[in-house]
């Protein structure tokens, strides 16, 4: 482990933990974490319900205090502790290894000791910091394309799209419920019809959600007109890490099989792929066009689904959120693991059905992008679900959901 300070502040380090320790503390978060399977990661998730160490603060806790006794170095937290007592909050970029991926940096245990001493100490790295994970440097691609438009006002709204030949009770079926059943998600489409351009046009609310022409072609014409914003709420298909091909993880958007593509159709549907959006239509004929010209990112974009950030888990880092960078974004909030859907609270958790916390982590991702700094926005938004979940350890507001955020910057 390797550090160093910038803007004004001077100081570098470094740090080495054992190799034991260090797969000892990633084997208990593995066994936290929802796993992905043929069902969609469903069993995965029951899993994490009914055992998960991230469902219950006492047993969070303890993993939060062994990741850090294993990956974070002590003279680093004293250094920050000195910077943020004169200087503020600071901002840590993190560019993690393979290996560690899917560690959740904001919930490490930076203080306290063991048993009741923990309770009094529990002081979490995202108490002291902002966190964000910095791309590989090979991805910060100067001279990205930009649209056509010299001051893009479109927001893009990509909202629980339906998956051609996949029934909303399938594994790609709905996330976030029938449209018009939630309040919440309804003022947020609501708030951005308010303020500006939002893509595609709706009339109402409800009309962002659960759309069947949401394409690639379509993201595609949007994206090349210019937009500020993407959102996309929906469905990610990872790619298994032992085969090292993470440019084969796919985003599900209403992409019928006859579109023309990079992977092959599932059932009536054929996926949009990191080699899609890196490669565009240059493999398929003479005349084809790279997938940054195909599918410009705006300058921040929010991908809310299954392992969204799951490429930064491969030795060649070439996903989804990787895509979007080397097209042209520069803030990427991803995800690190499966995300549960309200509707497994409902059903694993017994929480009441007016209570939906994934329709919550969407409000707070749309309202950091909206934010000057969205990293910051992000940060406050979690330390203030970090705050709930230790007042009283309720289960919608377990780091199962929350934590699994980052935002991927360049």
């Amino acid at each position: 482990m390797t550090w160093t300070w910038v803007s004004g502040v001077q100081g570098f380090g470094t740090g080495y933990a054992p190799a034991a320790d260090v797969d000892e503390a990633i084997r208990a978060l593995a066994a936290a974490l929802p796993g992905v399977g043929e069902d969609g990661g469903a069993e995965g998730v029951r899993r994490a319900f009914a055992s998960g160490a991230l469902t219950s603060y006492e047993e969070e806790r303890r993993l939060a205090r062994l990741l850090a006794e294993a990956l974070w170095p002590p003279g680093l937290t004293d250094q920050i502790r000195q910077v943020s007592a004169r200087l503020g909050r600071p901002l840590i970029r993190l560019q993690p290894s393979p290996r560690v991926a899917q560690v959740p940096w904001e919930l490490l245990a930076v203080d306290g000791g063991d048993g009741d001493k923990l309770l009094e100490g529990d002081v979490r790295l995202i108490d002291l910091a902002d966190i964000a994970t910095s791309v590989p440097a090979s991805l910060r691609r100067p001279g990205a394309v930009s649209p056509d438009s010299a001051a893009p006002d479109a927001v893009v709204l990509v909202l629980d799209p339906r998956v051609p030949g996949h029934r909303a009770d399938s594994p790609l079926g709905s996330v976030l419920g029938r449209p018009g059943s939630d309040p919440a998600l309804l003022s947020l489409v609501q708030r951005r019809l308010d303020s500006g351009t939002v893509e595609p046009p709706v009339a109402t609310p409800a009309e962002a959600l659960r759309r069947t022409d949401l394409d690639r072609d379509w993201l595609s014409e949007v994206l090349r007109r210019g937009a500020r914003r993407l959102m996309y709420v929906g469905h990610v298909s990872g790619a298994p890490v032992e085969g090292g091909r993470s440019e084969d993880v796919t985003l599900h958007l209403c992409c019928g099989p006859r579109t023309t593509g990079l992977t092959d159709p599932v059932r009536a549907h054929r996926p949009l792929s990191a080699k899609d959006l890196l490669l565009g239509t240059l493999p398929l004929r003479a005349d084809g066009v790279p997938g940054a010209e195909l599918w410009p990112a705006p300058e921040r974009v929010a991908l809310i689904a299954c392992e969204s950030g799951g490429d930064l888990r491969f030795a060649e880092s070439f996903g989804l959120a990787s895509a979007m960078i080397h097209n042209g974004a520069r803030l990427v909030t991803a995800t690190r693991w499966v995300l549960p859907t309200s509707f497994a609270f409902h059903r694993l958790a017994a929480v009441p059905e007016t209570v939906r916390p994934l329709t919550d982590l969407v409000i707070a991702v749309d309202d950091a992008h909206e934010h000057a700094d969205p990293v910051r926005r992000l940060g406050s938004w979690q330390r203030e679900r970090l705050d709930r979940w230790r007042a009283d350890g309720r289960i919608e507001h377990a780091p199962l959901l929350w934590a699994a955020v980052t935002c991927i910057v360049r």
